[in-house]
Order: structure tokens, then sequence, then C-alpha cells
């Protein structure tokens, strides 16, 4: 029993002793905190200031918050008495062990890097990978990049991934070609559908007369004559025309008389004669 009140004397004097340490590395964690916050929002002025690519500011902002972060729980175990060598050497090994579990989320910060080094798209831009993530950047973090789609869906794509795939991307152009196929009948008029189609398309103010637009035979269809019509819009204006265009060259054909024939397969059957039927 002495022994048991002897060991909980000896702890509530080291807690006594560690105390003023406790205090000190609990007000270095506050101060430190308020710092931080103040430095991030000192660099965020800064970078707004000087009009630094908001992809890089992001990046930049994430990873200046994890170092400081790291020193500043580095400083504090230091000054409630934990031996940071050590500390640091279990943290290193705890890293190395971390690191070779999470070789994607290591690929997928160099990949961040290498966006922003090459900067393939940046922040409001439109993207189409071969990984399948496509929409409007909203913002490039340390492993993900974050999109919004069509459908106003939030896409989280992988920087590895996404570093090392095939981009398109729809801002950087200024126009954009547009390609749709009109399927006629046999016993239309080519020409006068063609004449009837470029009247539309000159007639169309936000198409570019250079290069100018064309109608041709795509192919010969099973049971049409697919006519192709190509033109350039300018970047904003492309699914607006795009989407009203097949409208209105729908009605210019029923106008004049041209079909758009459904497929179809003709069957051609013949009586045979009584005595090879028999």
């Amino acid at each position: 029993m002495e022994n048991y009140e002897g060991r909980i004397e000896k702890l509530i004097d080291l807690l006594v002793l560690k105390v003023p340490e406790i205090i000190a590395g609990l007000l270095i964690l506050i101060i430190g905190r308020y710092v931080i916050s103040l430095i991030l929002k000192i660099v965020k002025s800064r970078f707004e200031k000087r009009n630094i690519d908001i992809s890089i500011r992001g990046f930049i902002l994430s990873l200046l918050k994890f170092v400081c972060y790291t020193l500043l729980i580095l400083t504090v175990a230091s000054t409630v008495g934990i031996q940071t060598t050590s500390f640091i050497a279990v943290l290193s090994a705890f890293g190395l062990a971390v690191g070779l579990a999470l070789q994607g989320s290591l690929s997928n910060f160099a990949g961040g890097v290498l966006i922003l080094l090459f900067r393939p798209f940046e922040i409001g831009d439109y993207i189409d990978s071969e990984n399948g993530a496509s929409g409007t950047v909203e913002k490039i973090d340390l492993l993900y990049t974050i999109l919004r789609d069509a459908n106003g869906i939030s896409v989280f794509s992988p920087n590895g991934t996404l570093a090392n795939s095939v981009i398109k991307n729809y801002t950087k152009i200024t126009s954009r070609r547009f390609e749709i196929v009109i399927r006629i009948g046999y016993d239309d008029n080519i020409k006068v559908a063609r004449e009837a189609i470029l009247q539309i398309l000159h007639a169309e103010k936000s198409i570019l007369k250079k290069p100018a637009p064309i109608v041709f035979v795509g192919s010969l269809g099973d049971s049409s004559v697919n006519l192709t019509v190509r033109g350039w819009i300018s970047r904003d204006e492309y699914w607006d025309i795009y989407n009203h265009l097949q409208e209105k060259i729908k009605m210019a054909l029923d106008e004049r008389g041209i079909t758009i024939p459904y497929p179809q397969t003709e069957m051609h059957i013949k009586n045979l004669p009584k005595d090879i039927a028999g």
C-alpha cells in the first residue's frame, strides 16, 4: 500500500513539475494556430494583389498549411519535454511506412506538381480527360482536382491519373468545329437539300465565314444518303447554335419535301412454281 501511495506521489510531483511546460505548450499551440492563420491570410492576400494564378494559389496554400502545422506540432512536443529527435525518427519511420502504403497518394501529389508546372488547364477551364473525368475545374488540391460536370455533380479526379492521361481543354480554344449528320432518302434531290442547309448556315451570324461551312455526302447508308454538315462556331456559343441548328435544318427540309427516312429493310417475297414448291 505504501509503495502504491509512493508511486502516486511521484506521479503528482512529476505532473506539478510539468505544469509550466504543459501551459507553455498550450500557449504555443494557441498562438501558433493564430500565427499560421495570419500567415496564410497574408500570403493569400499577396497572391490576390499580384494576380497569381488561382490554381497555384490553392496548391501552395495547402502545402504551406501542412508544413506550418507540422512545425507547430514539433515545437509543442519539444516544449512539453518530448524528445523531438526520437519523435522525428519515429515520424520518419512512420512516414516511410505510410509512403510505401500510399504510393498512389504520392503519385497524386507528383501529378499535382506537374499540372501546376505545365499548366494543361487552370481553374475555370472546361476539360475532358481520358480517365473519364470531365467538367469545369473548380480546385486543384494536393492530391485531387475537383471538377463540376454538366449535371452540377462534383467530380474528384486523382492528380496522378489526370496528369498521365490525354486531356482535352475546351476553354483554351477560341472557336470549335461542329459536325452534324443529316440523313435524306435516296429518292430526294441531294442538290436541293445541300442548298437548303447551306442557306441556313450562311444566315446564321454566329457561324464563322472562314473557314466556310460545307455540306457533302459523307456516306451512303442502308436506307439513307448521309449528308455531313460542318462549320465553325465561337467557343461560347457552341452548344446554343449546335442544338437549335438541327431544328432549323429539319424544318427547312420539310418545307422542300425532303424526307428523313427511318431505318428500314426491304424484303422481296417471290412465289415459287407449284412443281418446285411442292
